[in-house]
């Protein structure tokens, strides 16, 4: 992430802190190196060793309370308008700085629904509570997850720029995979050659490389989150990839679907087909009901009824999350309503995210039909980011 996106970040950070009625967002880590905090990656992008509390207030400064070593790698960022180190003890700069602001609600990196906003360690928070033990700012600590949900959801101009970089390559790869794939290759020759290509052009993965990318071939491959094996691609079968690269810090995630044909075949039978459009169709629909303000919920209600209707079991899963510098990014999503989704089904979509689409449905005798869009919220509703894949592609 360059260092004009850090500082839009941390700007956008003030604006959500005086939205939300918060005084001051602390991130208290140590040795983030091994335990690592994702809101670094958001307003800092440097790991810190001793115990260390980045701040921002409502008024816009950002400072920084860090071991005496880590000063100088604090102040070349050129993030901080202010640093200060200490020695022996984090404890009186620290309170030190909090006297001088007085935050009424300080927003610390807990959260019971997002794992991105959860970052504070228990071992960690009963030490923060330790240096504010004489102090009343211990009963001022309320979670940060609405600010880095904001943060990490409302992507910037230069975010999406990026992305949308980062999904133009994915298509490229995807398209020169439709060339390699035949019957005879394996899932993890299809895989290895995504992963090849990637690297060559300097990509990283958007997940980790043992299921990115996730290909599945026939009706016995896997489940939707397992790694590709030596299962053999034939006539006769459906073939998804499940693929993104990380590009510049941000990532993509898609899916494509091909349908190998059998000998004497020049279309898909008409089973494949109808699962083909009905998941193409349920994706469509649920792209033109998202608007603002909506609950995520709501929105796979229309995919997920669609697929019902027409025949099919709704799929074990949510019809899509967030994606950014992650492949599974901020705080809502759009979930059904299941108790594994906590409150997140249920969070407002805001302008500016990033979603995918990806519904799927088996297909008896054939495999899975699934496809993937990235689509990017406006002021009235949506748009795709990705290409949509419209016809079932043949090989």
């Amino acid at each position: 992430m360059t260092e004009k996106i850090y500082k839009e970040k941390i700007k956008q950070s003030v604006e959500i802190l005086n939205e939300k009625d918060i005084d001051m967002w602390l991130t208290f880590v140590r040795e983030s190196s091994i335990m690592h905090d994702p809101a670094i990656d958001m307003i800092a992008g440097i790991n810190l060793t001793w115990q260390s509390a980045l701040m921002i207030s409502r008024k816009g400064e950002a400072a920084a309370i860090v071991g005496s070593l880590e000063v100088d790698n604090i102040n070349r960022t050129g993030l901080f308008d202010f640093a200060e180190g200490y020695v022996e003890s984090f404890t009186k700069p620290f309170v030190d700085y909090l006297k001088k602001n007085d935050p009424q609600k300080i927003a610390i990196n807990y959260s019971k629904n997002s794992t991105l906003a959860d970052g504070l360690t228990h071992g960690l928070y009963l030490i923060l509570l330790d240096h504010l033990k004489d102090t009343l700012y211990a009963e001022r600590l309320v979670s940060s997850e609405e600010i880095i949900a904001a943060l990490r959801g409302r992507k910037s101009n230069a975010e999406l720029i990026i992305m949308k970089e980062a999904i133009v390559e994915t298509l490229k790869i995807f398209d020169e995979a439709a060339g390699f794939i035949k019957a005879g290759v394996s899932e993890l020759d299809i895989a290895n050659f995504v992963k090849e290509k990637a690297f060559e052009r300097g990509f990283g993965m958007a997940w980790d490389e043992d299921h990115c990318p996730a290909v599945f071939a026939g009706p016995e491959t896997g489940s939707a989150h397992s790694g590709p094996t030596d299962n053999k691609v034939q006539k006769g079968h459906i073939v998804n990839m499940d693929f993104g690269i990380k590009h510049k810090g941000y990532c993509s995630d898609l899916q494509r679907m091909w349908y190998i044909l059998r000998d004497g075949e020049t279309k898909a039978p008409a089973e494949v087909q109808k699962g083909f459009e009905v998941i193409r169709d349920a994706i469509q629909k649920a792209a033109a009901a998202i608007k603002p303000g909506m609950q995520g919920c709501e929105i796979d209600d229309v995919a997920r009824n669609y697929i019902i209707e027409n025949g099919y079991e709704g799929y074990p899963h949510g019809l899509g999350h967030q994606v950014g510098k992650v492949a599974h990014d901020g705080g809502s999503g759009l979930f059904p309503r299941w108790d594994r989704y906590g409150n997140a089904p249920y969070i407002p979509i805001e302008e500016g995210q990033i979603y995918t689409i990806e519904p799927r449905l088996p297909v008896e005798g054939f495999g899975t039909s699934t496809l993937e869009e990235e689509i990017v919220v406006t002021k009235n509703g949506c748009e795709f980011i990705s290409e949509p894949q419209k016809e079932l592609l043949l090989i």
